[in-house]
């Protein structure tokens, strides 16, 4: 059983079949929808889903702390933080889509949403004001207890001759750090993350409808809410788990229930896409000259960003184009293209160990 959760938890399986649950859990297109219902997935955003939900998570915490190995990660003070927020953001998940499902449900039986039904007043003062302070005083007594129960990740000072292995960014930083295994830093430390955050933001300017505004639902803006949570739980909340539980000594990946190995060696022979062109495929050596050594995924990069874009204008996104125009559809398609290039590198990687598709040391830029 063991064995199959470690091989599961391999990056190219478990981004997988996360990539394949999820868009049958937030169902981008009416077809996605109607096959989720029919596998009956929606029952995970009713009260009995939720608690059966909770009740594995919670199971497998439990088991896995038998075994010494996942004890020894998942308690490490640096780490608790992550467990509490696989659960937090699970939860809070399931009650906005709860809430939002209800909604879908009330008004396709000719009802109102939830929030149409409730015409009662919540003052600023008392009523916000001493849930506040509630709320104040529980998290002061949590820190209190935690910082009792829960000893501080201190280290002894720095030593500019030994560095600890994995040496690891702070949990919030993670992600980065995982992005930086398949993009330059320039890349991984600035451009992606903005044009994500960006993209994330820009979703509500762009997708500028009415239709579900101003209550919870999810039908009349399943392709807004199902892009944001992409970029939010796939792109970002994944890979600081995968930072944070599966990345080990050498930066290596390990199941949640094997042992921190220093001295294991994955042999990992990456190659750039020129070499792939000219040494693999044409059998020759690379040529001297960057643009004539690179001009293939030079090409791949601006067919890409140039040639992609028009493309699925004309056929996937030909409804979206007409109803937004030139303008909303050209910033849209860009974000979306900038964001998908973090799991399309991340796969190449995997799967045929491509360094950079485009390699020019020459000017020091690397894609």
């Amino acid at each position: 059983m063991k064995a199959t959760i470690n091989w599961l938890a391999d990056p190219a399986i478990s981004f997988t079949l996360i990539i394949l649950v999820f868009f049958l859990v937030f169902p981008i297109t009416d077809r996605l929808e109607k096959i989720s219902k029919r596998l009956k997935i929606d029952l995970l955003w009713t009260n009995t889903g939720g608690l059966i939900a909770l009740g594995v998570l919670v199971l497998f915490f439990v088991w896995g702390l038998t075994d010494e190995n996942f004890r020894l990660i998942v308690t490490k003070p640096d780490n608790v933080p992550i467990v509490g927020l696989i659960f937090l953001v699970g939860f809070f998940t399931w009650l906005s889509m709860k809430q939002a499902r209800e909604n879908d449900n009330r008004m396709g039986q000719g009802g109102q949403p939830l929030e149409a039904s409730d015409k009662s007043k919540v003052l600023v003062w008392p009523d916000l004001i001493y849930i506040e302070f509630i709320c104040l005083i529980l998290a002061t007594v949590l820190l209190f207890a935690w910082s009792i129960f829960v000893k501080a990740p201190l280290e002894e000072p720095a030593n500019p001759t030994l560095s600890p292995n994995p040496s690891k960014a702070p949990w919030y930083f993670l992600g980065l750090q995982e992005m930086l295994v398949y993009y330059d830093p320039w890349l991984a430390g600035i451009v992606l993350p903005t044009l994500i955050m960006v993209g994330l933001v820009a979703i509500p300017y762009m997708d500028t409808g009415d239709r579900g505004t101003g209550f919870y639902s999810y039908s009349g803006r399943k392709r807004a809410i199902s892009t944001f949570m992409f970029g939010f739980l796939v792109l970002w909340t994944f890979l600081i788990i995968v930072g944070t539980f599966l990345r080990g000594p050498n930066w290596n990946f390990f199941g949640p229930f094997e042992v921190w190995d220093a001295n294991k060696r994955v042999v990992l022979n990456n190659v750039n896409l020129s070499e792939y062109v000219y040494v693999f495929l044409l059998e020759t050596g690379l040529p001297r000259g960057w643009l004539i050594r690179e001009i293939w995924g030079i090409l791949l990069v601006v067919g890409y960003f140039a040639v992609l874009p028009g493309l699925l204008a004309k056929t996937v996104f030909r409804n979206l184009y007409e109803r937004w125009g030139t303008v909303r559809y050209s910033t849209f398609i860009v974000l979306l293209l900038m964001g998908m290039a973090l799991p399309i590198k991340m796969y190449m990687r995997w799967l045929f160990n491509l360094k950079y598709i485009v390699s020019i040391p020459e000017f020091f830029l690397n894609i």
